[in-house]
């Protein structure tokens, strides 16, 4: 621990001027130790070996590049990787319904694309009325919307609405997916 020392001039009111001191006093300024770290250790409720300790300590005061070095020297060695050890790693206590639960969400989804995949030529115009039927676009829209197909027909719709459409496109000879 290095030691430092801070100079402080006194301030204080002295005999000879009762109500302030002037900047220029003549008493001599005091000299006070100064430390940069204390020497007291944070008191630990969990009971920690002095190897441990000086482990931690160790780590604390490694630089960003020997802190690196040391996780893909873990990473190699041990298997250990930064994601292993993050909070979300730690065992849930309700036995895994969260995960469960999430999985069940991810399998649930309630917003669909329709795309177009393919329209043959014999039936563009039958498509191009069911398109605008479904969609309400200009007859020049529509036509656009079928040319350089796969394209996208409809986004964010019901699972029952991305079904219908596809019955309707499917009966005039399109080839249609939901995605």
């Amino acid at each position: 621990m290095a030691a430092s020392t801070v100079t402080i001039a006194s301030s204080y009111a002295t005999p000879s001027s009762p109500y302030r001191a002037s900047p220029l006093s003549s008493t001599p300024p005091q000299t006070l130790p100064f430390r940069r770290r204390s020497s007291l250790r944070p008191v630990s409720a969990v009971a920690v070996p002095e190897k441990v300790e000086k482990l931690g300590e160790d780590i604390g005061n490694l630089t960003l590049i020997e802190a690196k070095g040391l996780v893909d020297l873990l990473s190699d060695r041990f298997g250990i990787s930064p994601a292993s050890l993050a909070p979300a790693a730690v065992a849930d206590p309700g036995g895994g319904a969260a995960v469960a639960d999430a999985a069940a969400e991810v399998v649930e989804k309630t917003e669909f694309d329709v795309v177009i995949e393919e329209v043959p030529s014999s039936n563009r115009i039958a498509t191009i009325k069911v398109v605008r039927a479904i969609t309400n676009l200009a007859l020049k829209d529509a036509k656009d919307l079928i040319e350089g197909l796969p394209k996208k027909f409809k986004e964010g719709v019901s699972k029952e609405e991305a079904e219908d459409m596809k019955k309707q496109l499917e009966e005039v000879g399109a080839k249609v997916s939901i995605n």
